[in-house]
């Protein structure tokens, strides 16, 4: 009697698996692209709007023992505000989430380590976010993938 009750379970949990898996994942790997993209990109935007403060904040608080505080807040910059273009068009996907994993570590763990006020349970989340992108890639709906299967003849 269990034997069919488990074939009738069988069938339509496979499909449900089939589908999820064919629609559901891309979609998930979708949204984690543009929900991190959406946090650097806003942070990247508040930085360009108010310079002066940005470069103040790069001297006193961030304090970058290697570059002038100009140069560092001229790269935060740039990086917060086109690693995300790059991540929601799904082009050079990995390396693209690599410098935001740096910065994310970064404020954690150097900053986090200084002040009390960078040290934030939600950088872990963005760490997490950032490392299945590099480990798992862009998914299906990404230009990386279009030009992989054009170029490549190939999934990536």
């Amino acid at each position: 009697m269990s034997g069919n009750i488990i074939e009738l379970i069988k069938e339509p949990t496979m499909k449900i698996r089939q589908l999820l898996s064919c629609y559901g994942s891309p979609l998930i790997d979708l949204v984690i692209r543009l929900w991190i993209a959406r946090i650097f990109f806003n942070s990247g935007l508040t930085k360009i709007n108010d310079w002066e403060n940005t470069v103040f904040l790069f001297e006193f608080e961030y304090a970058v023992p290697i570059l002038p505080p100009e140069i560092a807040a001229f790269f935060a910059t740039v990086f917060e505000l086109g690693m995300p273009i790059l991540l929601v068009l799904g082009l050079f996907t990995r390396l693209s989430a690599i410098p935001l994993l740096a910065m994310s570590l970064v404020i954690q763990f150097v900053l986090g380590a200084n002040n009390a006020a960078y040290d934030n349970i939600e950088h872990y989340y963005w760490m997490i976010l950032l490392l299945v992108i590099i480990i798992k890639g862009p998914g299906m709906i990404s230009l990386d993938r279009l030009i992989c299967k054009k170029f490549c003849g190939g999934e990536k």
